[in-house]
């Protein structure tokens, strides 16, 4: 393996002190014109790169990235949620460094405490738990944390507008004539999402003068357990003609149940958009979420925040939209209606 270039291969290179190409790159000392030409040609040359994460801990200075907390790391919400923080924190040269809990607080812990340790400018984190002990980390270590998908205590909050956006994909089914509107959710019911959503479902319901009864609830964590609890839903001596299913894991649950029972015959609308949903066959309606624009949203906030803002903690609230697809000739396709 070819070795690294070193900060003394850049001074050799350019001819001068190990000291005088430190001041160049850190800009903290004073230096000829020709001389920082002649450091910064050699850097080129050479292709070196400062090892960033020794600097800072020599220096005791804040490293140049950001740690993002994911849940899941193969879910493309997070995935989009990931790159619309990476685009916001690209432009201040600050770097995003992923790391996973699995949706366990602990693993959380861990992971937040790595993060800390090497000395990150800033936390992204979608909680796991009840986000105390990341925000008590955070705050001892004077690092900025802002929470994404999810609240937490003590810090800047970026969510969706979970429960709006069910009531208003509900409130649809229900406008499309179904009286018995099944809701597929997450696990554990204790989730902030779940929670949310479901309260979404149960407003829909109030509203048109319906109850919520709880036999049409289900929850799941994987999408098999999503398909099985999706036709135990439709196996319900009344079974529901529509299914709001809350996230993209219910909602490929629930196709799956659909499409190998050959129920055409039950509505289908989903919270979050999946992949390829126009070109189903029925096309599948969605109450959108913006994954990219809660991820910038949160870089914003801890940008605001490493530049001083010292204002007291605050949520903001990204407008989910109802898509709704319809197909020429049919008046009420199964999974848009």
């Amino acid at each position: 393996m070819e070795r690294r270039p070193t900060l003394h291969d850049v001074a050799g290179e350019a001819g001068v002190s190990a000291k005088t190409v430190s001041r160049v790159l850190n800009g903290d000392g004073p230096v000829a014109a020709a001389t920082r030409e002649r450091v910064l040609a050699a850097v080129g040359r050479l292709g070196f790169r400062p090892n960033l994460m020794a600097r800072s801990i020599r220096t005791g200075g804040p490293d140049s990235t950001v740690g993002l907390v994911l849940p899941d790391l193969g879910n493309p919400f997070f995935g989009a949620l990931a790159g619309g923080a990476e685009g916001a924190l690209r432009g201040r040269g600050l770097t995003v460094l992923l790391g996973c809990s699995g949706g366990d607080a602990a693993r959380e812990a861990e992971v937040v405490g790595a993060f800390l340790a090497r000395r990150t400018s800033a936390l992204l984190v979608v909680p796991s738990g009840g986000g105390g002990e990341t925000a008590a980390a955070a705050r001892a270590a004077g690092v900025p944390l802002v929470y994404l998908d999810r609240p937490g205590p003590g810090a800047d909050c970026v969510v969706s507008s979970n429960r709006a956006g069910a009531r208003e994909g509900v409130a649809h089914l229900l406008g499309a004539g179904h009286r018995r509107v099944g809701f597929l959710g997450d696990l554990p019911a204790s989730l902030y999402t779940r929670r949310e959503r479901l309260a979404g479902w149960r407003e829909a319901l109030a509203a048109a003068g319906l109850p919520a009864p709880a036999e049409l609830v289900a929850g799941a964590r994987t999408v098999a357990e999503a398909e099985r609890a999706a036709l135990a839903l439709l196996a319900l001596p009344e079974p529901p003609t529509a299914l709001f299913a809350s996230n993209v894991i219910a909602a490929t649950g629930a196709l799956l149940a659909l499409g190998r029972s050959g129920r055409r015959d039950v509505a289908l609308l989903s919270f979050d958009d999946l992949p390829l949903a126009e070109v189903l066959d029925p096309p599948l309606s969605a109450v959108a979420q913006a994954p990219a624009l809660l991820g910038a949203t949160a870089a914003r906030l801890a940008l605001a925040r490493l530049d001083g803002d010292g204002t007291p903690p605050r949520t903001e609230t990204v407008p989910t939209r109802l898509v709704l697809r319809t197909r020429t000739g049919e008046a009420r396709p199964p999974y848009c209606e």
